[in-house]
């Protein structure tokens, strides 16, 4: 159980021991704690072409079935926090449904950031972009839109594309210092550079739009 403490808090590590006693309200009450957090994740790494035929509910729920299966396998070496595993399950989920949808038409591998050997889909710069201007702007021409919407793309996919992801994770994702180098398997001093190189970049970017605006 040392592990499982160095990993999750005492709140989940019970949660867990209920599940491993067999309680099949315990891993419930898991997801039901990070489902928006896992919702959020899927609507920023969901290929765009699929979010018209796909929910992020029905990922998720799918991943809650599969995570219920696989609680055993997680139990016997928690190499990582449970809300990074459950993150990784729904992540996989999801990567299954891009090649069964997509197949050869996935976005290019080159532009993509290799996570868990490749587990997890990046997060896009559309769907990046389009969080930016939600959270800062709210233009009333669509021309005003499109245009701050193109540029704020054109600005992130000329990060790095781990400094990219890392803003996703930190930003948008909420996850802690900790939490991102663990996903990307840097440290956490090389996160946090990572992740403010990436902030001061897009500053000075929206700051050089016209009518600029405010951002992160």
């Amino acid at each position: 159980m040392g592990t499982l403490m160095e990993n999750n808090s005492a709140d989940t590590v019970h949660l867990i021991e209920r599940a491993r006693a067999g309680d099949p309200d315990a891993l419930n009450a898991i997801f039901t704690r990070h489902r928006e957090r896992l919702r959020h994740m899927v609507a920023m790494r969901l290929d765009t072409r699929l979010q018209g035929r796909i929910d992020a509910s029905d990922v998720i729920q799918d991943a809650y079935v599969e995570a219920s299966q696989r609680l055993d396998e997680y139990l016997r070496d928690p190499k990582l926090p449970l809300f990074l595993w459950l993150r990784l399950v729904v992540g996989e989920r999801m990567m299954k449904l891009h090649r069964q949808h997509l197949g050869t038409q996935m976005r290019d591998a080159g532009r993509e950031v290799s996570l868990y050997r490749g587990a997890l889909p990046a997060a896009s710069s559309a769907a990046l972009a389009a969080q930016l201007l939600g959270q800062h702007t709210s233009p009333t021409q669509a021309a005003v839109r499109a245009e701050r919407l193109l540029r704020l793309q054109e600005a992130l996919n000329s990060l790095d594309p781990i400094d990219r992801e890392i803003l996703s994770l930190r930003h948008f994702e909420e996850l802690n210092r900790t939490e991102a180098a663990q996903v990307l398997g840097i440290t956490e001093a090389a996160a946090a550079k990572r992740y403010f190189r990436a902030l001061k970049h897009l500053k000075e970017t929206l700051a050089q739009m016209p009518g600029g605006f405010e951002a992160l």
